[in-house]
């Protein structure tokens, strides 16, 4: 398999959208350098002064008196140092704004291309893990940028400016200082290398733990039930071992970074120390020029020591990189589909055809499924746990897509339909329902944004949810909870419904919308599914075969495969699967035994 760009290659083309601000941010880093440097000089031709006085390099411009030279170098100086504040001002503030910016692009990118995989993916995948991308390795990004991208600028700075003035004042002595650069690069680029498998497993690790801590904080009710507690402290101390012996290794070969540069560094110093001094005792060189040089060696070659912390931002940051651009390249299994729904409105006719279907490699689920449901007419779904019924729904809304077969709203092929018209048409009621934490108007209102309060309300009454919600204590905008926590289960159920009667589709699936309540509320539930069915195209599933006895034809699943296909009516007097499950479910098998 050939390795794709690099990361840094890759984030590079991704934020040239930006180029005007990174180009703006790169010059006031390379300028505020520029005048960090000044003071060297400025110190080296002050010595100069003190020592040449009327002789000095500033007198050759006209100013004789000592005084007027140090007033001028003070001048100088209180320039040079406000303009190095102005660009570190401006430096620092596009670079971070930047980074954030930069940041937002990223995440909202990722994010978004997340949604648009299909839930096999996730299926695949934990929670936890896929929350530490979006999260942990985007602000790892952002912090490179916010200071790593810099502290590229001002290193590189520094060694052009002061590789120049070197060259200009003393050429002989230059070398000693530029010597230990070579070795630097060198061993900068070795380190790179050496720390990028490190950093990758740390990147592997993190999200391994978040994704344990996701799990169990969603868990905490059966983790306090079962009394888990410490066996999955136990099971997080060992996720987070792992991730601390992780890094760990790296800090090992990090940490040894900066001891060795510097040991390079010190040979430079030392030699542009020592022979520089000797020349300027012997008139070689003048005291100013060395005074620069002393000071100037120390600016080249000691900021070089903070290429280890870089570079180790670098790798985390290029870790980071891998693991969201994977996100990114991950490519869609179910197309999006092209031809718009007809403006004249969708009636909702259904007609599954041969349809077979199996999760990945796993046994098929469904077998040569056909079913033609009418515009208007009610399709009950049953069958026992694993025949193929919520398949069928997950199929119709495309959040797989089909192994054969095809199904067609109002004679289009769904595949071939824009995919968010197709489901903006679907309403859909699951059994396992799912409130965002926020107020049940929010939840209600959900997919529906427009929607006004008398509409919301309405819903609610036919949902039977309206009154429970006015005894709420802050009724409609009460806060309910993370996945609707503080309502119970029918309670979820009904606001669910009421979100799905909100947006008023044409085609309606239940996916036991019922399973969740109590006789009392079920009865009540099913009075207004009657209501709102009417006229409108739906597929019901259910378990409890009452709350489909009025539908217009009812399917029997089993294996994968339509084994029954009539009326109530019909199916019990055929006295097969659904007549044996109404009998057990009515009480009747027991009364004959």
């Amino acid at each position: 398999m050939r390795a794709g760009p690099h990361p840094l290659r890759r984030l590079i083309g991704y934020a040239r959208a930006h180029s005007g601000r990174m180009l703006l941010a790169s010059a006031c880093s390379v300028l505020n350098k520029i005048f960090d440097l000044g003071p060297p000089a400025l110190i080296g031709a002050a010595v100069d002064v003190i020592v040449q006085r009327e002789n000095s390099f500033l007198a050759s411009f006209g100013l004789s008196d000592v005084w007027d030279q140090l007033l001028l170098l003070s001048a100088i100086t209180f320039v040079v140092w406000i303009l190095e504040s102005i660009f570190q001002y401006f430096y620092a503030l596009l670079w971070r704004n930047l980074a954030q910016t930069i940041e937002h692009d990223l995440r909202m990118d990722a994010y978004s291309h997340l949604q648009g995989l299909e839930l096999a993916y996730y299926e695949e995948r934990s929670t936890g893990g896929l929350m530490s991308v979006l999260s942990d390795d985007i602000n790892q990004l952002e912090r490179f940028l916010d200071i790593g991208a810099n502290e590229i600028l001002q290193v590189a700075t520094t060694v052009v400016v002061i590789g120049l003035a070197f060259v200009l004042l003393a050429p002989s002595v230059a070398w000693m200082a530029i010597l230990p650069m070579p070795v630097v690069i060198w061993g900068s680029i070795r380190f790179q290398r050496l720390l990028m498998p490190y950093y990758a497993a740390i990147r592997e690790q993190v999200g391994a733990l978040n994704a344990r801590l996701a799990n169990n904080l969603g868990g905490i009710m059966t983790i306090k039930a079962f009394t888990a507690e410490g066996y999955e402290v136990g099971q997080v101390g060992r996720e987070s071992a792992a991730y601390r012996e992780a890094n760990r290794r790296a800090i090992r070969v990090s940490a040894a970074f900066v001891p060795l540069i510097r040991i390079v560094i010190l040979v430079g110093f030392t030699a542009t120390l020592l022979y520089g001094g000797l020349e300027a005792v012997e008139g070689n060189l003048s005291v100013g020029t060395y005074s620069v040089l002393v000071f100037l060696t120390q600016r080249l070659l000691w900021p070089l020591t903070r290429l280890g912390e870089t570079l180790d931002q670098y790798q985390r940051a290029m870790a980071s990189t891998n693991r969201v651009m994977r996100l990114l390249d991950t490519p869609f299994e179910i197309h999006r589909g092209t031809r718009p729904l007809p403006a004249s409105g969708t009636r909702g006719a259904i007609e599954i055809e041969n349809v077979t279907f199996s999760y990945g490699r796993g046994p098929t689920v469904l077998r040569d499924v056909s079913l033609s449901i009418p515009a208007g007419h009610t399709l009950g779904v049953v069958g026992s746990t694993g025949s193929g019924k919520s398949t069928l729904v997950k199929l119709l809304l495309r959040l797989y897509p089909l192994d054969q077969g095809r199904i067609t709203l109002d004679g289009e092929s769904i595949e071939e339909l824009q995919l968010e018209e197709l489901r903006g048409v679907i309403g859909l009621v699951s059994q396992d329902v799912f409130l965002f934490h926020g107020t049940v108007r929010e939840n209600i209102m959900y997919g529906s944004w427009r929607a006004g309060p008398r509409a919301i309300e309405r819903a609610a009454r036919l949902a039977e949810a309206h009154d429970f919600v006015q005894a709420l204590p802050q009724g409609y905008e009460t806060v309910v909870g993370e996945r609707g926590q503080k309502l119970s289960g029918g309670q979820r159920q009904r606001i669910a419904i009421a979100r799905a009667i909100l947006k008023d589709p044409p085609v309606l699936v239940l996916d036991e919308a019922t399973s969740a309540v109590d006789n009392e509320t079920e009865a009540a539930i099913q009075r207004s599914l009657e209501r709102i069915s009417q006229d409108r195209t739906t597929i019901a599933i259910a378990h409890r075969l009452s709350t489909i006895r009025s539908a217009d034809q009812i399917c029997v699943l089993e294996d994968g495969g339509v084994v029954e296909l009539g009326t109530h009516d019909e199916l019990v007097a055929m006295d097969g699967l659904y007549s044996a499950l109404w009998r057990v479910q009515t009480g009747t098998e027991f009364a004959k035994s």
